[in-house]
């Protein structure tokens, strides 16, 4: 095919993908994707698998442990939701989205089966099931030598739930998802335990005590070996350095020091100490050669998590999109960057806890613009006005009917005459406020670049 013809194809794709029950509408069970990767020959069996669930920081932690394997020698396939602009984010093969031609490969090796699957269950596959099951086999048809899969939702029930992982992490669980996970940290924790199964090995990002105690029962029940950090693995040492933070990590024994991670905030680090457990425990705990994991961690991007994106003025990027998310960003900007007066884009899921998000912002912002993404899913602009009005004061908080135009506005602003500080502006709220966003700043800065 083309060029052309594999847009067209690809745009094809994408439509009857969306056409399908959306990813966050979901029917808990793995009888449909088990079926489903059967007929297709269990291509998610073909090569070892490091299975990521947790609340926040899993795909950043997915995009480290890639570039530390790859560093090391192996290919890598990785799966990771949602994507930011296009669909094909979310299938990387040795570190690269997958290219249109071999995402309608694989696409065009399962959809015999997709007809089949729908007539044969009352519930029809999901949008998530069906792009799960074509990860599963692009890795199979590369073919790659470790697969590094992101649970979507939970883990117990998520259809990625069907590997065999060498290694199962989670990430620090919070609260997100209570409609289908739980209303408590124990219950969320419990179904995230899910993806801990006999014969894999455990890693665990710092937990809240109560979801600990879920995930260390679960692996006691399976006899799974635990590596936590603040125990097996640690954090040892953090500075901060000039487009990043400089790291030391111990693991057991080993100390890897000297570690240029490319990416602002704590909570980075500690998704690093993770991923490098992860990676150790794959290779059964022996010592990592120190300059692979340099080369790994040095080349390390993370597209949507504080990312800056946009210079004169500053515009960073972050997808929060719980308060766990929003504190560890508000702590982030307080500490690692030097901006007079922050200028927040700001829009939000009506599904999500956007009080308690605000209620994170609230003392970095100096001024908030609410606005509204183009998902249905998304809080109108009216609604989050009114809501952000009661936690910033009336005076603080302006409104625009889309990014676009909010993202116009907050530049303006920072060129007022007036202004003489250093004024940043912080677009957050959900993946898809930032995927909007990132494309946004590509044309002007495009455009930029033409004039």
């Amino acid at each position: 095919m083309s060029s052309a013809q594999d847009h067209a194809r690809l745009e094809a794709i994408e439509k009857a993908l969306a056409a399908r029950w959306p990813e966050t509408d979901i029917e808990p069970s793995l009888e449909r994707i088990s079926v489903l990767v059967d007929m297709l020959g269990s291509p998610q069996l073909s090569y070892p698998t490091i299975h990521i669930a947790g609340t926040n920081g899993k795909t950043t932690t997915s995009r480290m442990i890639d570039a530390l394997l790859s560093a090391m020698g192996l290919r890598t396939g990785r799966f990771t939701s949602p994507h930011l602009e296009s669909v094909l984010e979310r299938v990387a093969i040795n570190g690269e989205s997958i290219s249109a031609a071999d995402f309608i490969y694989a696409y065009n090796d399962i959809a015999p089966y997709l007809d089949l699957m729908d007539e044969k269950f009352e519930t029809p596959l999901s949008f998530f099931e069906v792009i799960t099951a074509l990860a599963f086999v692009a890795f199979a048809e590369f073919p790659v030598d470790i697969g590094i899969i992101e649970c979507g939702l939970g883990g117990e029930w998520d259809a990625s739930n069907v590997v065999e992982a060498a290694v199962s992490v989670v990430t620090p669980i919070g609260f997100d998802h209570m409609n289908y996970l739980g209303s408590t940290l124990t219950e969320i924790a419990r179904t995230k335990a899910g993806i801990i199964k006999v014969g894999s090995s455990v890693v665990l990002a710092r937990q809240e005590p109560e979801a600990a105690v879920e995930l260390l029962k679960r692996a006691q029940e399976v006899g799974a070996p635990v590596a936590r950090e603040g125990m097996e693995f640690t954090l040892s040492s953090r500075a901060l350095a000039v487009g990043g933070q400089l790291l030391s990590i111990t693991i057991g024994e080993n100390e890897y020091d000297e570690i240029f991670l490319p990416l602002h905030g704590k909570h980075q680090a500690a998704n690093a100490a993770t991923a490098l457990a992860a990676v150790s425990a794959f290779f059964g705990g022996q010592e990592l050669d120190l300059e692979a994991v340099r080369i790994g961690f040095a080349s390390v991007t993370s597209p949507g998590r504080c990312e800056v994106v946009f210079r004169e003025p500053t515009i960073i990027l972050d997808a929060a999109h719980n308060p766990h998310g929003a504190k560890a960003l508000a702590e982030t900007l307080e500490n690692e960057f030097t901006f007079d007066e922050i200028i927040g884009i700001f829009a939000a899921f009506g599904d999500k806890d956007v009080e308690g998000i605000l209620h994170e912002l609230e003392p970095i912002i100096n001024t908030l613009i609410v606005t509204q993404s183009s998902s249905p899913r998304a809080m109108p602009v009216s609604t989050l006005l009114q809501l952000a009005e009661s936690i910033f004061g009336a005076d603080r908080v302006k409104s625009s009917e889309n990014i676009q135009e909010a993202i116009t506005l907050a530049i303006t602003d920072t060129r007022r005459p007036s202004h003489e500080e250093s004024v940043g502006i912080v677009i957050t709220g959900s993946v898809v406020t930032v995927g909007e966003a990132r494309a946004i700043l590509k044309k002007l800065s495009s455009q930029g670049r033409d004039q």
